[in-house]
């Protein structure tokens, strides 16, 4: 690590290579905490390249839990975080929508580094246990339509990375490396993220896989569709912007969305906006994060299609059955 650091230190970037063999090396436990915060930090100095972030990218798919759920066109539905907004969980409640509207879910999900309450906070709160069993994931997507896959059983790199992290509260490269490396690798995928530079090395990258993908900016800096400003949407056919209107039938301000001050907090909300108690910006939002999703899986002509579709698993409490169904799986 002394001759990366020393390179790095001298403003040169990784080469491909360079950057697999060292997140692996951090992956297999060969650095001490020490030695991995310096390497973090550099990244909160200067951009990541993108060979850099394949590198990285491949070093956690190679020492990955493989995950086998069957036959089924799996989605997911993740922000990169790290957008400081302290937003409630809109990509993992958006999960449960799109698994009450029929279509299967393989969310990949984290404690939160820079937030109150990641996804995994969240589910840990409302009762669902972590596993990487593949019979009991399986089970779950079979029988709830949904499994949540807890990045660091999945990821020994992540593991060790994970007090680090918390201890930094800053964003980190990790931040842009766990949508890219959902074990279960979902046939569609809706990424948020936090700036445009962000978006345009997404794209770069997902153009390369066989995903049908989405990337979400909102112009004003959340990692998903807030409704607070206009959101730059791109898929594998273009880009496009799209105003609050057009994608939630109204604009929101900052404070609808806010996500409260504990995990306790987060979860009630959660759950309060699944039986259908959300307030109307907290449901707008939700919805066209949900509906966008949908209308990435290619089953539905047109995006309102989607939206109608969202709006019937919400209001008829499907979305709140998927929950319910799931915990009481565990």
């Amino acid at each position: 690590m002394k001759k990366i650091l020393q390179y790095l230190f001298e403003h040169k970037t990784l080469s491909y290579q360079q950057a697999k063999d060292t997140l692996l090396g951090v992956g297999k436990g060969i650095y001490n905490e020490h030695e991995i915060t310096a390497f973090v930090t550099v990244y909160l100095m200067r951009s990541i390249t993108i060979q850099e972030l394949q590198g990285f990218r491949d070093a956690l798919l190679e020492l990955c839990v493989k995950v086998d759920l069957g036959d089924h066109k799996l989605i997911d539905i993740v922000g990169t975080g790290g957008d400081g907004k302290n937003s409630f969980n809109i990509s993992t409640l958006s999960c449960f929508i799109v698994a009450g509207a029929g279509q299967k879910v393989a969310k990949h999900g984290n404690y939160g580094a820079t937030s109150i309450s990641g996804a995994s906070n969240v589910m840990e709160q409302l009762g669902y246990k972590f596993k990487n069993e593949n019979a009991q994931l399986k089970r779950e997507v079979d029988e709830a339509g949904i499994c949540f896959l807890h990045a660091p059983l999945f990821h020994p790199a992540l593991k060790a990375v994970g007090a680090i992290r918390k201890n930094l509260a800053v964003r980190t490269f990790f931040n842009m490396l766990g949508p890219m490396v959902n074990p279960a690798s979902p046939t569609y995928q809706l990424v948020g993220v936090y700036n445009l530079e962000m978006a345009r090395i997404y794209n770069y990258l997902l153009q390369q896989t066989e995903r049908s993908f989405t990337i979400i900016h909102s112009l004003d800096g959340y990692d998903e569709i807030s409704l607070t400003n206009d959101t730059k949407v791109i898929t594998n056919n273009g880009e496009s912007i799209r105003t609050p209107q057009q994608l939630g039938k109204r604009m929101v301000v900052p404070q609808d969305i806010y996500g409260g001050n504990t995990v306790e907090e987060s979860a009630k909300l959660f759950k309060d906006i699944l039986k259908g108690e959300g307030t109307y910006a907290q449901n707008a939002v939700v919805l066209a994060n949900s509906a966008m999703a949908l209308h990435c899986t290619g089953n539905y002509t047109t995006y309102e299609d989607a939206y109608q579709a969202a709006v019937v698993s919400l209001e008829s409490k499907s979305a709140y059955g998927v929950l319910q169904k799931l915990i009481a799986l565990q």
